[in-house]
């Protein structure tokens, strides 16, 4: 893997994960206790053998870089290896960045630098697990110029992303941006194949194309709406699927782009046998933990339990006296006695007040909620005084108290 160099954009507003979204970039959103959203990908790429690592950011990066500088700072340099973060430079135009392809255009000096025959770009806000090996591979295999990652989806939910038509061969002859009606799998009326935002691109093809693209002054200098349409037919383009074979069903991914889709990742973990699993140590998500005492559990009286079913406890939380079911507390949460947490997100540095009902709800870093609180059980209520998903999830802010 060492003539491939990674890119990892992460420099997206994200406005649809708002308020999630409102002191920092969508990457570095708490997830799953004691991740950040781009432990996912980061992880992916050090378990593949990827050790050349850009990052580029944009919006709201300083808890981005703190985090990439605290817990990943893993790699030698004296063995060429590296995580680098990318800011803006403008080195060559006057504009911040103009859309994903833009992006990785403004920082090709600093690829090209490294030499690279293969550019592996990715999204730092999706969570999955892949071995890029197995996708570069394909890549080889195919004589591709240009390999997309590719899942099965409902024909509903494909409609908000990029839609990819394959032949038999595994050939793309068919790209559309975001179509009102995805034309699904041959044979599957119901299923349409869609990008993952996961590409291999030969280095040659890929600084072809961008220079085209910026040249073009029609282009909104995306991937998905300009780039890769404009390649199909004239570059070998290839859909590598994302499938599991021995469990017969697409693999695990989620693109974490909504308040909705944040929630329900997230539940994903704590069932019995989560649809992605934490705990496969052949493929650890790496993280930067600070350092916090054991969650603790305390008072064992009638009616005043420290107790937690079915729930991710990080380190540093106590339950005092409360009761927390299907639900994931980051470091450093308290639950005082007599309240009760249900299907929720806790961030980090919450604390929920005696006699307290969470029901449903993201709360967000350091929220004081005061004793005597109900959240998620008056829905009118909780419009009026927060902000609440399409599908009903509260999301509470520091400032709400």
């Amino acid at each position: 893997m060492k003539n491939v160099v990674a890119v990892l954009m992460a420099g997206g507003g994200g406005e649809r994960l708002y308020p999630l979204t409102k002191h920092e970039a969508k990457p570095a959103v708490p997830f799953g206790g004691i991740y950040r959203i781009i432990d996912f990908t980061l992880s992916n790429c050090i378990n593949s053998g990827i050790r050349k690592i850009f990052v580029l950011t944009q919006y709201k990066s300083q808890s981005l870089i703190r985090h990439i500088r605290d817990g990943w700072s893993i790699l030698s340099p004296f063995l060429g290896e590296f995580i680098e973060i990318l800011h803006p430079q403008k080195r060559v135009s006057e504009h911040w960045y103009l859309g994903t392809a833009d992006a990785v255009y403004q920082n090709l000096y600093s690829i090209r630098e490294e030499k690279p025959e293969f550019v592996l770009i990715l999204a730092g806000d999706h969570i999955y697990k892949i071995d890029y090996r197995d996708m570069l591979s394909f890549h080889k295999q195919k004589g591709a110029e240009l390999t997309i990652g590719i899942i099965e989806m409902d024909i509903s939910e494909a409609k908000r992303f990029g839609v990819v038509e394959v032949d038999s061969d595994w050939r793309i002859v068919g790209f559309e941006e975001k179509p009102p009606s995805p034309k699904p799998i041959p044979g599957k009326g119901d299923k349409a194949y869609v990008s993952m935002g996961v590409y291999v691109f030969n280095f040659s093809v890929l600084s072809r194309v961008l220079e085209e693209d910026n040249q073009n002054k029609d282009s909104s200098h995306d991937f998905g709406k300009d780039v890769i349409p404009r390649m199909i037919g004239r570059f070998k383009l290839y859909g590598f699927n994302f499938f599991d074979y021995q469990k017969g069903e697409p693999c695990y991914w989620k693109d974490i782009g909504t308040i909705d889709a944040y929630y329900e990742s997230n539940m994903d973990l704590i069932a019995i046998t989560p649809k992605f699993n934490l705990y496969d140590y052949d493929w650890p998500i790496r993280t930067f933990v600070p350092v916090y005492p054991p969650a603790k559990f305390v008072h064992a009286e009638e009616g005043r339990i420290g107790h937690s079913i079915n729930s991710l406890v990080s380190h540093g939380s106590i339950i005092s006296g409360g009761f927390v079911i299907n639900s994931i507390l980051s470091p450093n949460v308290r639950i005082h006695s007599y309240s009760i947490v249900e299907d929720s997100v806790i961030h980090p540095d919450v604390e929920i007040g005696r006699r307290s009902k969470i029901k449903r709800a993201i709360v967000m870093t350091g929220t004081k909620i005061p004793p005597d609180t109900e959240i998620g059980y008056n829905f009118d209520e909780d419009v009026r005084r927060f902000i609440v998903s399409p599908k009903r999830v509260v999301v509470v802010q520091p400032e709400d108290f």
